[in-house]
């Protein structure tokens, strides 16, 4: 049974990721369809994706260092309403400059706000409680993933994307106040600590979380290991559309009910989690979505039709809630309150910087060797990468980073 008690602020926070989360949905579609309608070009299109990890790339070498001694609370409620009025401003601009600067300006806040809602939940959830909750986060995320597209076509349907972008702010407006309803956690005054942030103390950060990585390379190697993940699944994921409309030869219509299907498998894994959270271990749930991505992601590599891509489509998401779940937990557990925001902003910089590599790479050759074989090499790339992982993970002698008191 849940203690209502206990789970009235995290329940405030999942509320306001999830607003956040759908409006986030809705805002991509119309921006797409904004830039696609000035431009004609899908290039131009693609820039707005890349714009994310240069964004990252532009914050994370120093932002972890404010993120670790300002007020967490109130550090993300400043950050949705600077993106809230940046966003409300992007459907005035008519030139193309200005709208990659705005939204590059958006995804730098996005960037801080994402480690600082990590040191922040982590703080506010008990341990015993943070299984649960991760899973939660994953099915409201997941949610949205689905809401999100729905919602965007119909107000598309009734007015322009403009409408759908303005509605974002409204969504941000709507998180902001609800953090404002969450306690501080760092004491009543904004600045946790009296350093002033200058390059010296940034150089400084920098030397404390390679000597932390040192002293816990497991949990360095975890995280490191987690992250080359994420940039396989989104090199991958760059070629998903053209594998399935080139390759497969579905429609657009078929190929969003196949996103949609991804969507569920996250929502029913996440609830999984939910529902069992007491009686699943960590590295149990680590290894078991580690091995079964890639082999989701070999099933739509291979698959000839519809059918067997849905499958490999609901397989690899099904996963990848396990692996989400896991790693949240592994990571929260293990890694200093603290130290958070700069540990994660250090090592997002590495995780940036090799999705820009691995993702052109892989258009490159797509574009010179034919997307299947080139999707069916990373993928299996991607499956050497989980078995080496789920070796570790299920490592005995590390068995203490994963202990059920720490699950």
């Amino acid at each position: 049974m849940l203690n209502l008690k206990m789970w009235k602020n995290p329940v405030l926070l999942l509320l306001g990721i999830g607003v956040s989360n759908l409006g986030a949905w809705i805002y991509l579609i119309a921006l797409n369809l904004i830039v696609l309608d000035m431009t004609k070009s899908p290039l131009a299109v693609s820039v707005l994706y890349i714009l994310i990890p240069v964004a990252t790339l532009c914050t994370n070498f120093w932002s972890g260092s404010f993120i670790d001694r300002l007020n967490k609370r109130n550090l993300m409620m400043s950050l949705d309403l600077v993106r809230a009025l940046l966003i409300f401003m992007l459907p005035s601009m008519d030139s193309l400059v200005f709208i990659y600067l705005w939204v590059f300006m958006i995804n730098m806040a996005g960037s801080i706000f994402e480690p600082t809602s990590m040191a922040y939940m982590t703080k506010l959830v008990p341990m015993a409680n943070r299984h649960r909750f991760n899973a939660l986060r994953n099915f409201i995320n997941s949610s949205g993933f689905i809401l999100g597209p729905s919602i965007a076509g119909f107000l598309l349907m009734i007015d322009s994307p403009h409408l759908a972008i303005q509605l974002n702010a409204l969504a941000l407006c709507l998180s902001a106040i609800t953090l404002f309803f969450l306690p501080k956690l760092e004491g009543e005054k904004g600045i946790v600590t009296s350093d002033k942030v200058s390059l010296s103390v940034i150089r400084y950060d920098w030397k404390q979380i390679l000597k932390f990585s040192k002293s816990k390379r497991h949990i360095a190697s975890v995280y490191v290991l987690f992250s080359g993940i994420t940039v396989f699944m989104t090199a991958l994921d760059s070629l998903e559309a053209a594998f399935a409309t080139n390759i497969l030869s579905l429609t657009e219509s078929s190929y969003g009910f196949l996103v949609s299907i991804a969507g569920i498998g996250i929502i029913i894994g996440s609830l999984t989690n939910a529902l069992f959270a007491n009686h699943l271990r960590t590295n149990m749930l680590i290894g078991f979505g580690l091995v079964f991505i890639p082999f989701g992601y070999l099933i739509f590599a291979f698959s000839q039709n519809f059918v067997w891509a849905a499958i490999g489509f609901f397989t690899l998401t099904f996963a990848l809630s396990f692996a989400n779940t896991g790693f949240l937990t592994f990571y929260q557990n293990n890694v200093p309150i603290e130290i958070m925001g700069r540990f994660s902003s250090v090592f997002g910089l590495l995780e940036a910087v090799l999705i820009i590599m691995l993702t052109a790479v892989v258009a490159v050759f797509a574009e010179l060797y034919g997307i299947r074989s080139i999707y069916i090499i990373g993928t299996f790339a991607f499956l050497v990468l989980g078995l080496v992982m789920n070796l570790i993970v299920l490592d005995k002698s590390k068995m203490v980073y994963y202990s059920q008191e720490n699950s």
